[in-house]
């Protein structure tokens, strides 16, 4: 036997070992993987599943804000002065302009007041 053939049957033996450890490792790791399929790398986390919960939270809270904050600059108009109910109508109006302002500013549609946008 040559030499090269030698060392040929020996890469191959080794190769073999190793092909078969491999197989083995790959066993042990299915073995001790959860069957739960909720634990899957592929499904979301629950941190990232909240995430969208959480943003339209905020965009909401951001619309309802500005008509809250509205509706009392109103009324405290309306029996401060005696106007009512134009007070209430007029800062409604306005409450809810700065609402849907506020909201188009946080989900990133308009850009934020005093910020350089020399880029655009």
């Amino acid at each position: 036997m040559a030499p090269n053939a030698r060392d040929r049957d020996d890469r191959s033996a080794e190769e073999a070992d190793l092909s078969a450890r491999l197989q083995r490792l790959g066993e042990k790791l299915d073995r001790q993987r959860p069957s739960n399929p909720s634990n899957d790398a592929s499904a979301p986390r629950s941190g990232a599943r909240f995430a969208g919960f959480a943003r339209g939270f905020r965009l909401s809270s951001e619309l309802v804000a500005g008509v809250i904050v509205g509706a009392v600059i109103g009324w405290s108009l309306d029996h401060w002065l005696g106007i009512s109910p134009w007070g209430m109508i007029v800062f409604l109006l306005v409450g809810f302009a700065a609402g849907v302002l506020n909201l188009m500013r946080a989900a990133g549609v308009v850009p934020e007041q005093g910020k350089d946008n020399r880029d655009a």
